[in-house]
């Protein structure tokens, strides 16, 4: 709610987010048999891998650059990662129906053709994003998969650095 009335910015909110999860020594579900778990641990994820890319930033032009920047990195693309195996589960939990698929407009130029948002139309605030071409690849498969490109449901959000 602070984040979307402007009261803190991007950056701020991943930072609150990430203790947020650690204060409460939160883990994931180990198994997701539901959409409630499924939103948890896609939060989590998403959460955890935007903090440590956000970390590795930070770090890329001091003199700790390598040994942090690798570390940070590594740990954001294992998050991000499980955070698209999540998606995935969801996905299999709804049979691919009512789900919509596309890339989506980005400010980076560097996102555009890779970023993609996944949307569980019946679901309020199910909306998903990834650039993991294993995913896309089922996508496709499951004919759910729109080659067009669209704005965002959360554009604003989408486009703005932390």
């Amino acid at each position: 709610m602070q984040y979307t009335n402007g009261d803190i910015s991007k950056r701020e909110f991943l930072e609150h987010n990430f203790n947020y999860f650690q204060n409460e020594n939160a883990t994931p579900y180990l198994k997701i048999d539901s959409y409630e778990k499924g939103m948890y641990n896609y939060q989590y994820y998403n959460g955890m891998a935007k903090f440590y890319r956000m970390l590795a930033k930070d770090v890329r032009h001091t003199k700790k650059h390598a040994r942090y920047y690798n570390y940070y990195l590594n740990l954001s693309n294992k998050y991000y990662h499980y955070k698209d195996e999540t998606a995935l589960t969801l996905l299999r939990l709804q049979n691919f129906e009512n789900v919509s698929c596309y890339y989506i407009k980005c400010d980076s130029s560097r996102l555009n053709h890779q970023l993609y948002e996944i949307v569980l139309n019946d679901k309020k605030e199910a909306i998903f994003h990834s650039k993991a071409p294993w995913l896309l690849n089922i996508l496709r498969t499951e004919n759910v998969f729109y080659e067009g490109i669209q704005h965002s449901l959360i554009e604003e959000y989408i486009n703005e650095r932390y």
